[in-house]
């Protein structure tokens, strides 16, 4: 069996690429003003109260973003999972923000969802993304109360019980997760290029080597299992390739950070970003303690 990526495939992760290149090419990543206010990108303080670009939300429906797999009959572009899971790898490599699982998960179901009309946030585990900002809530949101966020592109609250994890939403994640791991590899990369210390790039020390090969190593191992999971469906699947993806994004931010060194965490760069978005993440339903149990108690089984 060939898991080569269709042309049509590719024209469609090329095409959610280009819009968010598009929208985001100043640095908000999906945020009405970018870090530290409107017109000051490299500010040290952080935004404290950010708000969602409702454009890049529109264009992102208009793309079908949030209706790929919605039926061609309702609206939708009739697709499947391993299209939703490239596209969801790109918003992910791009550190798009907003509840966009939520939302791609509220499809047919919440008027306007589909076409990026409506934002929706719902409950992933114990935590709400975006509730301040949503249209929309859906149920298992009850009682939520404001969480610190250690990503401050991503305001979050807690909810007293979990709720139901959808094997979908855990999927979609682990797209995030691995579109967060292949960017980090591509900047320790880029970086180790052009970094210079004692005449020659830092990318010639083996130290450096080993990093940057660990890093391209999970984000691959993480890549064949999210793509196969998108092909089976299988929840165990799922689980895993979630792991494998928490790891990837997880372990691979932070080698990111040490190729970076103190410049990783100033606010001008991605690196800490990504670090940190990849922690939230990895809070939602599915991934951690959850998955690794399912996977065990399909093992005993």
């Amino acid at each position: 069996m060939r898991f080569q990526l269709t042309v049509e495939q590719k024209d469609l992760r090329d095409a959610v690429r280009a819009v968010i290149g598009s929208r985001s090419a100043a640095g908000s990543w999906g945020l009405v003003a970018p870090r530290g206010g409107a017109a000051d990108v490299h500010s040290p303080a952080p935004l404290k109260a950010p708000r969602l670009d409702r454009g890049l939300w529109q264009a992102l429906g208009d793309l079908g973003l949030f209706s790929l797999r919605l039926a061609e009959a309702d609206g939708g572009a009739g697709l499947g999972l391993p299209e939703a899971v490239l596209a969801f790898e790109e918003v992910g490599r791009a550190l798009v923000v907003g509840p966009l699982v939520a939302t791609h998960l509220a499809a047919g179901v919440v008027p306007g969802a589909a076409t990026g009309e409506t934002v929706v946030a719902a409950a992933d585990g114990r935590l709400v993304e975006w509730l301040d900002e949503a249209d929309v809530v859906r149920a298992g949101a009850e009682g939520a109360v404001p969480l610190r966020s250690v990503d401050p592109l991503t305001p979050l609250h807690r909810v007293p019980a979990p709720a139901r994890t959808d094997p979908v939403a855990v999927l979609l994640t682990a797209a995030e997760q691995l579109g967060t791991a292949t960017r980090v590899c591509e900047l320790a990369v880029q970086h180790a290029r052009t970094r210079e210390q004692f005449g020659q790039p830092i990318g010639a020390f083996q130290a450096v080597k080993h990093l940057c090969a660990g890093l391209l190593v999970r984000a691959e191992v993480a890549r064949a299992a999210v793509y196969a999971a998108a092909v089976t469906a299988d929840r165990t699947d799922i689980a895993a390739a979630r792991l494998l993806a928490d790891e990837a994004a997880v372990r691979g931010a932070r080698d990111c950070l040490q190729v970076h060194g103190g410049m990783g965490f100033t606010w001008e760069s991605e690196v800490h970003l990504h670090l940190k978005r990849a922690w939230v993440r990895e809070q939602r339903g599915g991934g951690g303690a959850e998955g690794e149990e399912l996977l065990a108690a399909e093992l005993v089984a």
